[in-house]
């Protein structure tokens, strides 16, 4: 097991993943409007792509990605999470991005592998 610590030890860094799902929304969102028919294809690579970049960190973490995409219609959203894990090095962050359109809120959760 020493071989995935190799310098990376330490907690979850949620600010470099936060970086990491906003670079991987823009990337399959950008600067479109809401399409309810492209929904399902958006959030599968948005969830697949933060997956593929968290795991090409290298650290000795097991990673669960939630994506909800939702249309600007004014209608209230709201959200929350319980985890029962070790704090000292689990981890988890949530990201909200917007344009005009839509909503698009993803969840990292990352569990340090013993």
């Amino acid at each position: 097991m020493e071989e995935f610590h190799n310098g990376n030890e330490g907690s979850f860094n949620s600010e470099e993943a936060d970086n990491i799902v906003k670079e991987c929304i823009e990337g399959v969102v950008g600067a479109d409007d809401y399409s309810q028919s492209l929904v399902n294809k958006w959030t599968a690579s948005i969830v697949e792509r933060c997956l593929t970049q968290l795991v090409k960190q290298g650290k000795p973490y097991k990673y669960m990605v939630t994506c909800a995409v939702m249309q600007k219609t004014g209608a209230g959203l709201h959200t929350a999470n319980s985890c029962y894990w070790d704090t000292t090095m689990d981890g988890s962050c949530t990201v909200r991005w917007e344009n005009r359109t839509m909503y698009c809120v993803v969840s990292v959760f990352a569990v340090a592998i013993a």
